[in-house]
């Protein structure tokens, strides 16, 4: 039967120099444990503490680590024990071959980080999309909205919807520059927005909210709530190219890395072909 041994030095290392300050090590490091034929060290344990630390905790986090480092050797042991021979040397395959793809693809990725051009114009953003149309269809609703929220015991209660219903630009600054009164609000109804997102906001129907108006208007004991929809698409609609912009860079972006890779891959075989490193028979 195999033996764990660990050497429990924690209440030593209260009252040494374990857990003060780093000093110059010694030429002469001292086992803290060992399973079988391996050891744990005292400079192996030195990088799992920080810095500043309380005695207490560090006995509880030293001891932690000792008993994880010796279940992983013991549960080690015993897997290596009761593996066949043929299993060993398939898991050997599989490290080696993991080892290989994390070689191969690190090298890929340096050579395409050197190499890819991540500028897109807004031309290519417009081609792809429109020759994708069908590809972007929503799984959600989509609202061009502004609204906001004021306190019932707000004064200028009748000036703010006055404002907030005006479509005069001079008018939404005049409103924006009082938005410390405001609970919330948001006023850009030039973008899309999740119409789910809003719902979170707004004590209003999801169906009345679904509507296109140019006014509505809610008040509870929270509050009076302002709301003005100036479009909505629905689910399963196209998506505006304006809300996926960033997606469709992505996709062209990932579309060149993988054209770009085949390319390496290419020159790769014809260098080594032309060099006879590369021979079929």
């Amino acid at each position: 039967m195999r033996y764990l041994a660990i050497y429990c030095f924690l209440l030593s290392f209260i009252s040494c120099d374990f857990f003060k300050p780093k000093q110059v090590k010694s030429s002469t490091d001292k086992i803290v444990a060992s399973v079988n034929n391996e050891n744990l060290y005292r400079k192996d344990l030195e990088t799992i503490l920080p810095e500043n630390f309380e005695k207490q905790d560090s006995i509880v986090l030293v001891n932690s680590f000792i008993n994880s480092w010796a279940i992983k050797r013991l549960l080690l042991d015993k897997a290596k024990n009761n593996s066949t021979q043929e299993n060993l040397i398939q898991i050997d395959r599989l490290v080696n071959d993991y080892k290989e793809s994390l070689l191969i693809n690190t090298y890929k990725e340096q050579l395409v980080k050197q190499q890819l051009d991540t500028v897109v114009s807004e031309e290519e953003l417009e081609a792809f999309y429109h020759q994708n149309k069908e590809n972007f269809k929503l799984n959600e609703e989509l609202v061009k909205i502004k609204y906001l929220h004021v306190d019932n015991t707000i004064l200028e209660k009748d000036e703010i919807i006055k404002l907030f219903k005006s479509t005069i630009i001079t008018d939404l600054e005049l409103l924006e520059k009082k938005e410390l009164s405001f609970k919330f609000h948001h006023f850009n109804d030039s973008i899309w927005s999740q119409l789910d997102n809003v719902l979170l906001k707004l004590p209003i129907s999801k169906q009345k909210l679904l509507k296109k108006t140019k006014f509505l208007q809610k008040q509870d004991s929270i509050g009076l709530y302002l709301v003005a929809i100036k479009d909505v698409l629905p689910r399963n609609s196209i998506a505006p190219i304006s809300y996926i912009t960033s997606t469709i860079k992505q996709m062209i972006l990932h579309k060149r890395k993988i054209e770009l890779i085949r390319e390496i891959e290419k020159i790769i075989v014809k260098d080594a072909t032309q060099n006879n490193n590369f021979k079929t028979y």
